[in-house]
């Protein structure tokens, strides 16, 4: 069965949406929101959408709703790709796209500068804030796996993998466009997936000295601190 979700956001449209941690939440492309939603992510008092996907990927699709530019006054999108496709090692390493955990390391190996950036954006973001990728799954949940790690809750970060996962695969299994990589896994099949997921996420995040990595790659002192402020705030 489907994980009881206690911290998934109510925002109409939105697809695998979910408070992180203080004033930062979670969720799969933005484009799915409808106007309602994004009025309801006002009204939460999210000001700033920081967007993690390539230039390529930020484009309606004609399943999409429709939503007036008046409805978007008062955000702050934030285009902060964590990663270059265009990268000859990309396209070796993460052929079709990134979609593991087992794959956070690279990224963080070939990206530092990109994926140290997002944490830079969170530093200074009005209002509350929502990261997202595609899928709401693997850049998102690198960036939330970091985080959780930065403020030592570790713990958390496999219970959020978990939930993102069967999040984006409950959505592969009602989307009106099917995915071409991926499909609707049943629960034996998801389980195994999710268990996977789980072992090397853990693996990953065990490695990581976040605050030097962040501070390595031109994250100030300040910046981390203001990161585990909002991070920590009610």
């Amino acid at each position: 069965m489907e994980s009881f979700d206690p911290a998934a956001a109510q925002w109409d449209g939105a697809v695998n949406a979910r408070h992180l941690a203080g004033d930062i939440y979670r969720m799969g492309r933005s484009e799915w929101l409808t106007e309602r939603g994004w009025q309801q992510l006002s009204d939460d008092g999210v000001r700033t959408v920081i967007d993690l996907r390539n230039p390529s990927e930020r484009k309606r699709r004609p399943t999409d709703p429709v939503v007036s530019e008046a409805a978007m006054v008062g955000f702050d999108v934030v285009h902060s790709p964590t990663e270059d496709p265009d990268d000859p090692m990309y396209q070796e390493l993460f052929h079709p796209y990134m979609n593991h955990p087992r794959l956070y390391a690279d990224i963080v190996r070939l990206f530092p500068l990109q994926v140290a950036r997002v944490f830079k954006e969170l530093a200074v973001a009005q209002g509350k804030v929502v990261i997202h990728c595609s899928a709401g799954r693997d850049r998102t949940g690198l960036i939330a796996t970091l985080l959780l790690t930065l403020l030592g809750q570790e713990e958390r970060a496999v219970p959020q993998d978990e939930l993102a996962a069967r999040g984006i695969n409950e959505w592969h299994r009602v989307s009106p466009v099917k995915h071409p990589y991926e499909r609707h896994l049943e629960e034996l099949e998801l389980a195994d997936v999710v268990r996977g997921r789980g072992q090397a996420l853990q693996a990953f995040a065990e490695t990581m000295d976040v605050r030097n990595f962040l501070l390595d790659n031109g994250v100030s002192a300040a910046e981390i601190d203001a990161v585990i402020a909002r991070s920590r705030s009610s």
